[in-house]
């Protein structure tokens, strides 16, 4: 498998060294255009300048029509035209307020003066206006686009790394589940074996209560293969009363445990029904009850609480363990975390995998004090037939 992650691995490099490129051509050819804009309506505005000029001069041999179309034809430069006490003479392509419009001018004057350098006209009698003008419309739209394109670019990025983890993922999960069943299947025959020899013992003179037990390992182990077929697939729910469910997982775990642990249970009186899947509820009563024995390092006390509020069944699960720590609440539940030296850190990830996509309910840290124990909470919803 290594080689699959090592072609996605690869693939993503790919994408950052294409977005990378995109990026550049983009910035580049943006800014080559900005520019040419940029100086095509500088010398727009130096013909319209030098319209001007020309309105004001008395040769007769001059084309006026043709100067005034050249005047008229700017429609999407704003323009000022000052004299050289910075009196605004004329305007265009600016809109005008209705009040104040002298300082909107002297403002809008001042504003332009910033931007681009004026155009000088000389009126040939000693005297010159100077034009100033601001960026058009356009020029000012792909100044944008630049920045757009390149938050274009890192949405590209971000879906490319979101589609390539998630496809990892679901390999992943594909690469486990064919594993789990696999293992389930393996554990058929063996099993099949052991309960052949448990009833042909059964026929010795061997103590009963000893064949009990042998009997309670090998169910057990056929739970245990029962569950890793789940693994992947959706089992089909069935309304099972909680009580007799907690009840069923500890009796196993009962005598599986360190005789230092006491287990006490604070049920219902009366059935309460859930729509769950009896052995993957086990596993999680199983998972909760081993965390809590390790918590408690082999010595203390587990409680499991059940109590109906609404339409939702609690189930509270309390040692005398360790504690977590506050910051630790979340993360306990991440695949990986662990304080023993040894095991894969998947108990409470599994269980609340379990719990919330197989059983639609909620477990979390309902509270927890450093060096006196701490209590998980499972909720579930109840069953109404």
């Amino acid at each position: 498998m290594s080689s699959i992650y090592d072609s996605r691995q690869r693939l993503k490099f790919v994408f950052i060294f294409a977005a990378i490129l995109i990026a550049i051509a983009s910035v580049v050819v943006s800014d080559m255009l900005i520019k040419n804009l940029a100086q095509e309506e500088r010398q727009n505005i130096e013909v319209w300048a030098e319209a001007t000029r020309v309105v004001t001069s008395e040769n007769p041999s001059l084309n006026m029509k043709l100067i005034l179309r050249i005047i008229q034809g700017n429609t999407s430069i704003p323009v000022l035209l000052c004299n050289e006490k910075d009196s605004v003479i004329a305007n265009k392509n600016i809109d005008l307020p209705e009040k104040d419009v002298d300082t909107f001018l002297k403002n809008k004057l001042h504003e332009l003066k910033g931007k681009n350098q004026p155009i000088p006209i000389d009126l040939e009698d000693g005297t010159y206006q100077y034009l100033y003008y601001d960026d058009s419309i356009i020029l000012k739209r792909l100044l944008i686009y630049p920045y757009a394109q390149l938050t274009v670019v890192f949405v590209f990025i971000l879906i490319a790394f979101l589609a390539l983890a998630s496809t990892k993922r679901a390999e992943q999960n594909k690469v486990w589940v064919g594993l789990s069943k696999e293992t389930a299947h393996q554990l058929g025959t063996p099993i099949s074996s052991l309960i052949a020899w448990v009833e042909y013992l059964r026929t010795k003179d061997i103590d009963p209560s000893l064949l009990s037990e042998m009997e309670k390992d090998v169910k057990r182990l056929e739970t245990i293969a029962e569950r890793f077929s789940k693994i992947g697939s959706n089992p089909d729910p069935v309304p099972v009363d909680i009580n007799n469910s907690i009840r069923s997982a500890l009796s196993y775990m009962g005598t599986r445990i360190s005789s230092k642990v006491k287990i006490h249970t604070y049920l219902l009186d009366t059935p309460v029904l859930v729509l769950m899947s009896d052995s993957l509820f086990a596993w999680v009563i199983e998972n909760l009850t081993k965390n809590a024995v390790d918590a408690m390092e082999g010595q203390g006390e587990i409680s499991f609480q059940v109590e109906e509020k609404d339409k939702v069944v609690r189930i509270d699960v309390t040692d005398t363990g360790k504690g977590i720590p506050k910051s630790k609440f979340k993360t306990v539940f991440n695949p990986g975390y662990t304080t023993k030296k040894r095991g894969w850190g998947l108990g409470l990830s599994l269980v609340k995998r379990i719990i919330e996509s197989y059983h639609g309910g909620k477990i979390f840290v309902k509270n927890s004090e450093l060096g006196k124990g701490t209590t998980f909470r499972i909720e579930l919803r109840k069953y109404k037939g």
